[in-house]
C-alpha cells in the first residue's frame, strides 16, 4: 500500500455518535496500534469499572520497512506494523456513564499516550460536539 498524503480536515467521524464525551484530534498524523491500546488502556485504567468506552479509530494501514544494512531495491519491504490515518477533527475515543471531571482526567491521560493534539469535547443539547 502507498503511503498516501494526510492534508484537509476529517470529513467522516468527526461527530459524537455513541457516547457523552469524546477526544478530538486537531493534528494529522498516523496512530500506531499501539498508541491506540496504550491510550484505551490508560482511560479504562482511570474510569475502572465505570462507563463504556468506544474506540473510533481503526488500524487498517499497513508500514512496511526494510531489514537494517539492506541495501535499496529488491522490492518492498515486509510489513512492520498497523496504523490509523488520523485528519484533524477526527473523533478518537468516546465516552459515557461517568461524570464530566472523571471523563475529562481519563481523556486527559489518554490524551498523553497519542502524538497530536487533542480536545475534550461533550455532546451538547442539540447533539453537535463543542
Amino acid at each position: 500500500q502507498q503511503r498516501g498524503r494526510r492534508s484537509g480536515l476529517a470529513t467522516r467521524g468527526s461527530a459524537l455518535a455513541f457516547g457523552q464525551y469524546g477526544l478530538k484530534a486537531l493534528e494529522a498524523a498516523w496512530i500506531t496500534n499501539r498508541q491506540i491500546e496504550a491510550a484505551r488502556r490508560a482511560m479504562t485504567r482511570y474510569v475502572k469499572r465505570g462507563g463504556k468506552v468506544w474506540i473510533r479509530v481503526f488500524p487498517d494501514k499497513p508500514i512496511t520497512s526494510k531489514p537494517a544494512e539492506t541495501r535499496m531495491g529488491k522490492g518492498k519491504g515486509a510489513p512492520e506494523g498497523w496504523v490509523a490515518v488520523v485528519k484533524p477533527g477526527r473523533i478518537l475515543y468516546e465516552m459515557e456513564g461517568i461524570s464530566e471531571t472523571e471523563a475529562k482526567e481519563a481523556m486527559r491521560l489518554a490524551a498523553m499516550k497519542l502524538p497530536i493534539a487533542t480536545r475534550f469535547v461533550t455532546r451538547t443539547p442539540t447533539g453537535v460536539a463543542r
